[in-house]
């Protein structure tokens, strides 16, 4: 399952970058819980909950997808359009908007996710 700890590698890196924004927000703002109404602490917080929230379900799918024998260029696929989307939606988060960074990467997310899906729906069914 080579495949999916790769993308599975990277986005953790991405995930440690959103901690680190984080906590580098708390510092800045004397933050301590919460958000302290702080906007930039905000906005910080969510793009770190948002990728919290659909990364652990798209990995799923993707390593569930690799083990059933999905092939190597859907994969990619996948797990390509998931990493793009995650790191594109927390620089939309931190702009004002219009923020396309933020629509690109939740429909890239979404997209990889219904793929992902349907991949496994295609293998148990075939």
């Amino acid at each position: 399952m080579t495949i999916s700890l790769a993308y599975a590698s990277l986005l953790t890196l991405v995930y440690l970058l959103l901690s680190f924004n984080v906590s580098r927000q708390r510092r800045r703002c004397l933050v301590s819980l919460g958000d302290g109404d702080q906007p930039p602490l905000r906005a910080a917080m969510r793009a770190h909950g948002n990728f919290a929230e659909y990364v652990p379900l798209a990995l799923l799918l993707l390593a569930l997808d690799e083990a059933a024998g999905v092939s190597a260029p859907w994969l990619h696929a996948v797990g390509a359009m998931l990493l793009a989307g995650r790191i594109l939606h927390p620089f939309g988060i931190a702009m004002p908007a219009p923020n396309p960074p933020r629509v690109l990467g939740i429909l890239l997310t979404w997209l990889a996710l219904l793929l992902a899906a349907l991949l496994g729906l295609m293998r148990v069914f075939a």
